[in-house]
C-alpha cells in the first residue's frame, strides 16, 4: 500500500480522480514498526467488521510496517499514513516536530497515547546451552548476541537502554555502566534494521546465542517453531509503552478524520484489548491483561533512568553520542 498511492499518483491525476476519492472515503493506511505486523492482522478485519457494524460503511486498513524510526523518517517524507503506531515517544515527537502530527499527540489517547505496553526480554536456544540468566551473561567473552541496530529500531533502543539501566542499578556508575554496555555491544556480530529482521537472524540464520527483543515474539517463535526456543526473563527490564497518533495533514487531505481516530479508539475498546494480550502485548484493560498470563517481571520507564526519551535520544542515540562513541571503539 505503501508504494500504491505513489503509483496512482503516477498514472494521471485526470484519470484516478474519481478512484482517489472513492480511496479518501474507504482506506486507512497504517504505517508501523517491525514486530507488530501479527498483532495488526487481526486487529484489522475486526474493526472492519466494527466500522461496518458501527458506521455501516465499508473499510479497508492497509498496513506498512519496518524499523519504528525508518518508519517515522518515511511517514515525514511523504508516506501518507493516515495513522502512525511506532514503539516509542520520541518517533512520533520527530513527527510532531515537523507538523505531521499535533504537538500534543500524547492527550488525545488514553495512557499518554499509548494503548499497550511491553517488556524486552531474552529468547535463547532450546535447553539455554550457555546458561544464560540475567544481563550480566551477555557481557561474556564468547557469547553472541542478537540486536537490531539502536540508530534505526525502537526495539533496539530499548534494548540497549534497558542494559544500561540493569548496569546502572547494579554498578551505580554512569562510567560503569557505558563500559557494560560497550561489552554487550561489542558481543552483536551483525545489527538487523528492525526487530524482525534480527528475529530472522536468529532464528532462521542460526546465528547467535541469545535474541533480545520485546516479549510479544515469545509466542510468534512457539507458533511457527514450537519448543525450538526458549524465554529468559532478566531481573530487570525495561517498559516499553508504544504510542499511537494520527497524521493530521493526511487525514485533513483524504477526508479520514473520523476513520483514524475510530480505529485508535478501537485499539482502547474491551475487543482490541483482548486481541493486544492475545498477541503477547500488555493490555491497559486489566481483565485483559490478567487473561493473558504473563509473568510479572520488574521493569524502569525511560522516565525513571535517563530523565525524559527526549534526554536519552540526545545522549545515547545523536550522532556522536554514547552509543556511536561505543559502537566505535568496539569495532
Amino acid at each position: 500500500m505503501s508504494n500504491f498511492r505513489n503509483l496512482v499518483a503516477g498514472l494521471g491525476l485526470a484519470v484516478l480522480a474519481p478512484l482517489a476519492a472513492h480511496a479518501a472515503e474507504t482506506t486507512l493506511l497504517n504505517a508501523s514498526y517491525d514486530v507488530s505486523r501479527e498483532l495488526y492482522k487481526e486487529i484489522n478485519p475486526a474493526f472492519v467488521t466494527h466500522w461496518k457494524k458501527e458506521k455501516g460503511a465499508d473499510v479497508t486498513v492497509n498496513q506498512s510496517h519496518g524499523g519504528s524510526t525508518k518508519q517515522a523518517q518515511a511517514v515525514a517524507n511523504g508516506l501518507e499514513a493516515d495513522v502512525v503506531t511506532f514503539n516509542q515517544s520520541t518517533d512520533l515527537d520527530f513527527l510532531a516536530d515537523k507538523g505531521v502530527i499535533a504537538k500534543d499527540w500524547k492527550t488525545k489517547f488514553p495512557n499518554e497515547a499509548a494503548p499497550y505496553t511491553t517488556t524486552t526480554v531474552f529468547i535463547v536456544r532450546k535447553g539455554n546451552p550457555k546458561g544464560i540468566k540475567d544481563w550480566s551473561d551477555l557481557v561474556k567473552d564468547g557469547t553472541s548476541v542478537v540486536i537490531p541496530n539502536p540508530k534505526t529500531s525502537g526495539n533496539g533502543r530499548y534494548s540497549y537502554l534497558a542494559a544500561w539501566g540493569y548496569a546502572l542499578e547494579t554498578e551505580k556508575s554512569d562510567d560503569k555502566a557505558k563500559e557494560f554496555v560497550a561489552k554487550l555491544f561489542a558481543n552483536v556480530p551483525v545489527f538487523d534494521g528492525g526487530g524482525r529482521g534480527a528475529t530472522t537472524t536468529f532464528t532462521q540464520r542460526d546465528v547467535g546465542d541469545v535474541l533480545v527483543t520485546f516479549e510479544n515474539e515469545v509466542d510468534l517463535l512457539k507458533t511457527e517453531f514450537g519448543d525450538k526456543f526458549d524465554v529468559v526473563y532478566p531481573t530487570l527490564s525495561i517498559e516499553a509503552a508504544p504510542p499511537v497518533g494520527i497524521v493530521e495533514g493526511v487525514v485533513a487531505k483524504r477526508g479520514t478524520a473520523e476513520l483514524a481516530k475510530g480505529y485508535l479508539d478501537f485499539l482502547y475498546s474491551p475487543e482490541g484489548q483482548s486481541i493486544i494480550a492475545k498477541h503477547g502485548f500488555r493490555p491497559r484493560n486489566e481483565a485483559a491483561l490478567a487473561a493473558a498470563k504473563l509473568p510479572t517481571i520488574k521493569t524502569f520507564k525511560v522516565e525513571n533512568v535517563f530523565g525524559s526519551w527526549a534526554d536519552a535520544q540526545k545522549k545515547h542515540f545523536a550522532d556522536g553520542g554514547v552509543y556511536d562513541q561505543i559502537t566505535t571503539k568496539s569495532n
